[in-house]
């Protein structure tokens, strides 16, 4: 086009040689001449920035987009155009989007309110339970309320702990879950408008068929008020249970507060090299709870069985401490684990990451693990007070930190069978079977009596040690079911071998 216009400006300037009068002096043609040509370049320059302006930000120099402009707002409307239909014709940068899976179109039979109690773990594992129900009831699953009640005390909501919307959107192909009941729904429940009930524990999915959709159906709204244990380990469908691994492991994700400080803290550790997770179960409430006293003076003593006799939910009073831990069913203490971990060697320079509460005793009873590994740490100590300001009195909060770094170490070590033990196991066993030691508290403190009394060298305790551990390290085995008795058979969060990536490693343990 600008070839077209110099090619103009010359035709006219050769048309001016033509038409220029004979009468006129040689100086006056020559000063016509140049005038001509000017006007010509004149046009030629316009028309240049025009077509520039025209192509847009994409093409325009940067000069030039600060002009202003002397057109119409129509012209500027469709010059705008123009600039967007070559902007569309141009390729763009690709933005991936979170890709939503399609919701799942189906008739709703009612409501489901659930109200969990417990801590974290507990809690995490009774969300799966009662989205699986939800989706099995063909009902809509109302976000589940946390335990502000208990021992803990915690006043986190759901949202304060779980990103609420990877909650409802992941699970959209699956149930309908939402914030809270719609309008006309909630008049009906603030005027008492629905049923409140515990389901029976350990129960198979033909239990809320029967006896629960019949109750969702004749009162809209049903209110679940405990949730603990109440979906069987086994014998339910094979999707019920990929799908309770779903919401555990995909769906029930941390806030991003709890995410990147989780994160930072494991930075930090990997920075010095590999650590051990030591799920250290020895806070006050869990010895008063389970009446174990090894190793505490009488005073503690005694201060732990008021502690225990305050709290009416916990139903066990009289508790014989030294039978209890004889049949191994007390938490390891500090000074039995720090023999533990030195027996199967453990590098005395291995970062010790205490997941746990505040330890009973304190540095009393944490100098045997601490003189036998010197780089013990804890969130506190890695942290500074400003970051964890608002975690404080969040018991449930804290404990989501321990459980994202306990996943990611290079070992995790529990000293009791509580639910973040339980769920962590699983969760790793999840992520490709990490190395998880599963202690023998029995066997352990058996060999522990007999290694303090003399009995046994300290080459053969730790043989001994290893031999029993050996294939207790998180790898692939099959659940085992106990009919009549779920308490005691293997926990399905704990080893969800319905849903692991392989299911050709499985063992018969």
């Amino acid at each position: 086009m600008v070839c077209k216009a110099a090619a103009a400006a010359a035709m006219g300037i050769k048309a001016a040689d033509k038409l220029r009068c004979p009468s006129v002096p040689a100086a006056a043609r020559s000063r016509l001449k140049w005038w001509v040509l000017r006007a010509m370049l004149t046009v030629l320059l316009w028309t240049s920035v025009l077509q520039l302006t025209a192509v847009g930000d994409s093409w325009a120099p940067r000069v030039l987009k600060g002009w202003p402009s002397c057109r119409t707002a129509r012209e500027a409307a469709a010059a705008a155009a123009v600039t967007t239909t070559t902007r569309l014709a141009m390729p763009e940068p690709v933005v991936e989007k979170a890709v939503l899976p399609p919701k799942r179109i189906y008739r709703n039979n009612g409501y489901l309110m659930v109200s969990c109690n417990g801590g974290l773990n507990q809690m995490r594992a009774a969300i799966c339970d009662m989205v699986a129900i939800a989706r099995y009831l063909n009902v809509t699953l109302i976000v589940p309320e946390l335990d502000k009640t208990s021992f803990w005390n915690d006043p986190s909501e759901f949202q304060d702990i779980f990103d609420v919307e990877q909650f409802i959107t992941s699970l959209r192909d699956e149930v309908r879950i939402l914030r809270e009941l719609p309008p006309r729904v909630k008049r009906r429940v603030d005027s008492g408008k629905f049923h409140s009930m515990p389901p029976i524990s350990w129960s198979n999915i033909s239990y809320y068929h029967k006896q629960i959709l019949p109750l969702i159906r004749k009162h809209k709204v049903l209110h679940l008020n405990r949730t603990d244990a109440r979906l069987a380990n086994n014998g339910l469908p094979l999707e019920i249970q990929r799908l309770r691994c779903r919401v555990n492991y995909a769906a029930l994700k941390f806030t991003s507060q709890i995410e990147e400080l989780g994160s930072r803290v494991i930075r930090m550790l990997r920075q010095n090299g590999p650590f051990l997770v030591l799920h250290l179960r020895y806070e006050m409430d869990m010895l008063a709870f389970s009446g174990c006293t090894e190793g505490c003076t009488p005073k503690e003593a005694e201060e732990l069985t008021r502690m225990r006799y305050a709290y009416p939910w916990w139903k066990e009073k009289v508790i014989n401490s030294f039978v209890k831990r004889k049949d191994g069913l007390c938490p390891l203490t500090p000074e039995e684990i720090a023999l533990v971990l030195r027996a199967l060697d453990i590098d005395r320079s291995m970062q010790i990451y205490i997941a746990a509460g505040e330890i009973y005793g304190g540095k009393r009873r944490m100098a045997s693990l601490t003189s036998a590994f010197p780089n013990v740490v804890r969130k506190e100590t890695l942290l500074a007070p400003s970051d964890l300001m608002f975690f404080q009195n969040h018991s449930s909060q804290m404990a989501a930190l321990d459980y994202l770094v306990s996943l990611e170490s290079d070992i995790f070590v529990p000293t009791y069978d509580g639910n973040m033990a339980k769920v962590v196991e699983g969760h790793r066993r999840y992520m490709g079977f990490k190395k998880t030691i599963l202690l023998d508290r029995k066997v352990i403190v058996e060999l522990v009596d007999q290694y303090k009394s003399g009995s046994l060298r300290w080459d053969e305790f730790s043989s001994l040690i290893k031999a029993v551990h050996a294939n207790r390290m998180g790898s692939a085995t099959t659940r085992t079911v106990i009919p009549d008795r779920p308490k005691e058979e293997d926990y399905f969060y704990a080893n969800p071998q319905e849903c692991l990536r392989d299911p050709n490693l499985l063992q018969t343990s």
